[in-house]
């Protein structure tokens, strides 16, 4: 009962100066509002990352153009073709499936409407090395990719995009790609932007057909290599180096005027990075913590000045030492999971709003609510420590004679 009494009185107190404790509390309520908003955006960004590694498909490896060398002088970007791609998947002992791609942005028209959409040209294996799935209809076919066939596959937010109809109902019909009419034969299922891209919102047609009737090019932007399984990436990254650069006439000891990037390894290097962030961010976040227990204590150690005589009479009552001192931690105590309590509730509604809102990702995860929770509990007796000690300490005859 009278540790019951205790934090009754305790509360009491904080309530009886409710202006004086909202505003003490106002700096742990915006401490633990900028930490749980902080690390909801950190976590939701991670969390972007890897629904990104899930939508990549397993063991792929990008090959990208690089710098030209004669003579060890750099002669400007070097090229990749179909020729390379054709190299690289002759012969597989690591590779699984090659896919060359090429890129543009041109206008397409369906109708009256029109827009300027990301076009990409590669071969049928393009949507099994992007782990990309079919919502209606078909692929186009590696026939039609040599028979240079006016065929396309829309992603799945394409027809929002021309005239704000269903993607699915373009099916069978005939948009013009370039001022060049296409049959449009399937619709690929949702998988999300992925950074600066959206492949929701592009065309994709067979790399021959893009090459001679809409980008007028006979080069690819890329090769998307998928290594036979998980273990073999290092063996696929040797033997794409060994086949370009014998195709390119690269001799060994050269630099190559290719590179080859691990695109899981860059999005984990991308999800450390967002870690560490926010990391700094929620320390950041926490220095308004440790503000608000430095207030907190200011005006413990006032209440401890202004409640002297109180003080005072409770000890000649026979109120022991650590019963003081229990009843400012408390009260200290309270006040800050009091501010953690609300600082929770903004926090989250932030996440929230940043989310409808702005668009952001965001993630509160639990663990990040619990520690933040009591972190500010933690605060509260850390900095309630002193005024406690200080209040447990008075001598009942000098508590009553102050005035």
């Amino acid at each position: 009962m009278l540790i019951l009494e205790i934090l009754l009185v305790a509360i009491d107190a904080v309530i009886a100066n409710k202006l004086r404790s909202l505003l003490t509390m106002l700096g742990v309520v915006i401490g633990i509002a900028a930490v749980i908003t902080m690390v909801a955006l950190g976590e939701g960004a991670q969390r972007s990352v890897q629904a990104r590694l899930g939508t990549l498909g397993a063991n792929v490896l990008t090959v990208r153009p690089g710098q030209s060398f004669s003579g060890g002088v750099g002669r400007g970007q070097a090229m990749l073709s179909v020729e390379d791609a054709e190299a690289l998947r002759a012969n597989p002992r690591a590779i699984q499936a090659v896919s060359p791609e090429l890129e543009g942005r041109i206008q397409v028209q369906y109708g009256a409407s029109n827009a300027n959409l990301s076009i990409l040209g590669s071969w049928p294996t393009y949507f099994a090395v992007n782990n990309t799935q079919m919502e209606t209809g078909r692929l186009f076919t590696e026939q039609e990719d040599k028979g240079r066939r006016r065929v396309a596959v829309l992603g799945a937010l394409v027809g929002a995009q021309l005239g704000g109809v269903s993607s699915a109902s373009l099916v069978g019909e005939t948009i013009r790609i370039g001022g060049v009419p296409f049959e449009v034969i399937g619709v690929l299922k949702e998988k999300g932007s992925q950074g600066f891209s959206n492949p929701d919102e592009s065309l994709y047609i067979p790399l021959s057909t893009a090459q001679l009737r809409v980008l007028g090019t006979d080069r690819v932007r890329s090769i998307a290599v998928q290594a036979a399984s998980e273990g073999q990436m290092s063996e696929a990254m040797a033997e794409i180096d060994q086949i370009l650069r014998r195709e390119h006439r690269i001799r060994p000891g050269q630099d190559a005027d290719f590179n080859i990037r691990d695109q899981a390894s860059l999005l984990t290097t991308i999800q450390e990075t967002t870690k560490t962030f926010t990391l700094l961010l929620a320390g950041i976040a926490a220095i308004s913590l440790l503000v608000g227990g430095i207030g907190i204590m200011n005006i413990m150690l006032v209440s401890v000045t202004e409640r002297t005589r109180e003080i005072g009479l409770r000890k000649a009552l026979g109120a022991r030492p650590n019963d003081i001192l229990f009843q400012f931690l408390i009260e200290s105590l309270v006040l800050c999971l009091a501010g953690g309590a609300l600082g929770l509730l903004l926090g989250v509604g932030g996440s929230y709003a940043l989310k409808q809102i702005a668009g952001w990702d965001t993630a509160v995860a639990p663990e990040s609510v619990v520690l933040a929770f009591v972190f500010s509990g933690g605060v509260g007796v850390f900095f309630g420590i002193w005024p406690a000690r200080r209040a447990a300490n008075l001598t009942p005859i000098e508590s009553l004679r102050y005035e």
